[in-house]
């Protein structure tokens, strides 16, 4: 803390402060963007380039940098010149002469005249008609109303007949429904062509063919039933098969047993 004191009256001489030294990178202002894709605009390397920051590129078949681009102008471009500057009739009007000038002409108005100041309208029109009387008396001279006496509905030519629109409507609707008739017959019959009867002989002959498999199935079943303990998977599974195999062939027995079987060509 600065204590008081006479000789700080006194002002110090100022001493500027040292100035720091210009920052400089330590990288060149040239390097190649590093982990770009602008590098391989001109070049036959494909996706990301310069990963590791190199300072040089490997020089390959291209370079990375294009023989015009830029940011701007080149270098200088912007320096003024003092031979370019706008001459003697160069301007965007191509001389310095003005147009002629031309007398402007209105259009045709549309509107009446205006009248002129010697043109008085007239004044004072009066009219002594009683609108009232004149109204009456039309009114008591004027011939009545003639009343067209119309012929009664029963005696015009379309009575009791039905309109034209409600016979085109039943028409339409009559066709509507023979149409959806035709197509649930034309179904009814694709599904009786899907199916056939089969014989006596063919049931009887399936049934056998059964018959067979089902004892087959059972002598394999009986087998394992035997057993006194079924530990394996295998075994179980096996078992589990025959008795479902056994279960869909008398199901399907059953079935055959009935008058008439019928086969569907499409399952």
């Amino acid at each position: 803390m600065q204590q008081e004191s006479i000789y700080n009256l006194i002002p110090k001489e100022y001493v500027p402060p040292p100035k720091e030294p210009m920052y400089r990178s330590a990288y060149p202002s040239g390097l190649t963007p590093t982990g770009s894709t602008f590098n391989n605009h001109t070049t036959s390397r494909p996706k990301v380039n310069n990963i590791n920051g190199d300072f040089d590129l490997v020089r390959g078949p291209h370079t990375h940098k294009g023989q015009s681009n830029s940011l701007g102008r080149p270098r200088g471009s912007y320096k003024p010149d003092s031979t370019m500057f706008r001459l003697k009739n160069t301007g965007t009007m191509g001389s310095n002469q003005l147009p002629e000038v031309k007398q402007y002409k209105y259009p045709p108005s549309v509107r009446p005249p205006v009248p002129k100041k010697d043109e008085k309208p007239i004044h004072g029109l009066k009219s002594n008609k009683n609108y009232i009387v004149t109204n009456a008396v039309e009114n008591i001279l004027s011939a009545p109303k003639q009343i067209v006496d119309e012929k009664p509905w029963t005696e015009k030519k379309d009575f009791g007949k039905v309109p034209d629109y409600l016979t085109k409507i039943q028409q339409s609707i009559s066709s509507e429904y023979e149409i959806i008739r035709n197509m649930h017959i034309s179904e009814a019959e694709e599904m009786d062509k899907q199916k056939y009867l089969m014989t006596q002989e063919e049931v009887v002959q399936l049934k056998q063919g059964l018959k067979k498999k089902w004892e087959s199935v059972n002598k394999e079943y009986q087998s394992i039933t035997h057993i006194r303990m079924i530990d394996t998977v295998g075994l179980k599974r096996k078992k589990e098969q025959c008795e479902k195999e056994l279960a869909q062939l008398e199901k399907d027995i059953e079935k055959l047993n009935k008058n008439y079987v019928f086969v569907d060509t499409q399952k």
